[in-house]
Formats: structure tokens, sequence, C-alpha cells
């Protein structure tokens, strides 16, 4: 189930995520702690396991794209 493209794709979501969360975060000067922004990316990174999960089952065979 958990096939290369999905670690891929989790991977790079928690990193954007996380990323992302951290540079608002000190350009904005937000006051959030960097264990909740953490938790965010961690929580986007679960969504796109599901999202893969159902992709490989509605999508393409062996990829979790809905796309291809």
């Amino acid at each position: 189930m958990f096939n290369k493209d999905l670690v891929e794709r989790l991977a790079a979501t928690f990193l954007q995520a996380a990323l992302g969360a951290m540079t608002s975060n000190s350009v904005f000067d937000l006051g959030v702690d960097q264990w909740k922004l953490m938790a965010g990316a961690g929580f986007a990174a679960a969504l796109a396991v599901l999202k893969g999960v159902v992709a490989q089952r509605m999508g393409t065979k062996g990829t979790s794209s809905l796309t291809d």
C-alpha cells in the first residue's frame, strides 16, 4: 500500500508545510511555538497519506495520484 510515490508525497508535504509555517511565523512574528508548527506539518502530511491511499484505490494502479 505504501509505495515509493506515496512516501515521496508524504515527505514533500511535511517539508513544505514545516518550512512554510516556520517562515511565516518568523516573518509575521506570529508567536506560535515550534512544536505546534511541526504538529501542523505532521497533520498536513497525514492528510497527504490519506489522499494518496484514496488515489491508489481510485486512480491508476501503482501511483498515489488521482490524475495519472
